[in-house]
């Protein structure tokens, strides 16, 4: 009898054990909108679930869906689960998730990619002279620019292809595509002559000290700083895939030049979703920031056309040299749409277009601040070719950001 019990005991603990080890949930989407949405990301904080999850599975209607754990922290454990969906206007669609404490990530087919390389000098043989790394960390002072292959980060998905710079402008610059895939791993940024008669994409546009598209900076008071006084920089890419790439820069210790103002560190995520064009841009203080002023916005192209609602979207449309005029020989002119959209309560002033920039002074009252940007080519046979096309697109776009999906668990 007490033999009995004591297996009956263990059943129960057997059982029970298994519970706990794995969670189910539905999530519902509705699409009250009178559009479409492509790719709408689904994101799912894990930590409420209170396991340790291991491996997930997203199904709808029993058919499995693809889906992404992330370890945004790096402590070791997933912090969050992704997966994306197309839904109709006016529909509805129900997502089964089971998170499992055992077993391993599910492999899906990849849909971004992103790589940062430190160079060899010493070594010239296509490409093997380049160390993949996932992070670096730099004192103040050091410039790892051109130690690392086209000077850091590069992330893309099958449209579009993006690089921060590792020094002190961490300007973001794009890559331009004609036809839809995956194309860094082969081109490094750089097409060689046979990639390019072969229909590849290229460097297409010249960034300089400008803001590229959408490079946050600091503001004077007059004009804006770049981050030139950091005590650490850290670039690490946080995220591979298959769904989305997660860039992230840590800037500790930054002097911003506010006048008056201390130092203050700043995160800063850059996180680019499969079948979308744009990028989020997340940016993370260490303490409420609300006494400082920033600067962002975008290059202004040469020979541009802009657009603007005076409410935190501003776009332009124009054609120049992707490199200096003196380095342009093997390349031709470029033709681009650029596009950035801050929510309005974080524009503090939007300031005249100028030699360089359509800049942006902007703040925010809490620790973080948030916006998107974006880009076509006009090599692109699946874009924009006007900046008609162009401009209606960032009318569209804004208010796609502005009326989200609604996502309940």
């Amino acid at each position: 009898m007490i033999k009995r019990k004591l297996t009956t005991l263990a059943l129960l603990a057997a059982a029970m054990t298994m519970a706990t080890a794995q969670k189910t949930f539905d999530v519902n989407i509705v699409n009250d909108t009178k559009t479409d949405r492509k790719a709408v990301p689904v994101t799912i904080a894990l930590e409420k679930y209170g396991i340790d999850v291991k491996s997930a599975l997203v199904t709808t209607g029993g058919k499995e869906v693809a889906s992404q754990l992330d370890d945004l922290d790096g402590d070791g454990k997933y912090d969050e689960l992704c997966f994306l969906t197309d839904i109709e206007k006016k529909g509805r669609q129900t997502f089964n998730v089971k998170l499992e404490q055992t077993g391993e990530p599910r492999k899906y087919e990849p849909q971004v990619y992103a790589e940062m390389l430190m160079t060899n000098k010493r070594v010239k043989s296509n490409n093997k002279q380049d160390l993949y790394i996932s992070s670096l960390t730099v004192d103040n002072g050091t410039n790892p620019y051109w130690m690392l292959h086209h000077h850091g980060p590069a992330f893309e998905n099958d449209m579009v292809a993006y690089r921060i710079y590792f020094d002190h402008r961490q300007t973001v610059d794009i890559y331009g595509k004609y036809r839809k895939g995956l194309e860094l791993k082969k081109t490094q940024f750089y097409p060689d002559k046979e990639q390019k008669a072969a229909g590849f994409g290229d460097d297409v546009l010249w960034v300089g000290e400008t803001f590229g598209l959408g490079t946050l900076r600091g503001w004077n008071g007059s004009a804006p700083e770049m981050l030139k006084d950091v005590d650490h920089r850290t670039l690490r890419i946080v995220s591979r895939g298959p769904l989305r790439t997660v860039v992230e820069v840590v800037d500790e210790g930054w002097n911003t030049m506010n006048p008056g103002k201390g130092k203050i560190d700043m995160t800063t995520r850059y996180t680019l979703y499969a079948g979308r064009r744009d990028c989020f841009v997340d940016i993370k203080f260490n303490k409420n920031a609300s006494d400082y002023r920033f600067a962002t916005g975008i290059i202004n192209v040469k020979n541009s056309v802009e657009t603007s609602d005076k409410k935190g979207l501003r776009g332009c449309w124009g054609t120049d040299w992707p490199v200096s005029e003196k380095d342009s020989a093997g390349h031709k002119r470029e033709t681009v749409g650029l596009g950035i959209c801050i929510p309005a309560n974080n524009v503090v002033e939007e300031l005249p277009a100028n030699k360089d920039n359509y800049p942006f002074v902007v703040g925010n009252a809490t620790d973080e601040l948030h916006y998107n940007i974006t880009f076509c080519s006009d090599n692109e046979e699946f874009g924009f070719h006007s900046a008609k096309e162009w401009f209606d697109y960032l009318k569209e776009w804004k208010e796609e950001l502005n009326n989200p999906v609604k996502i309940t668990f």
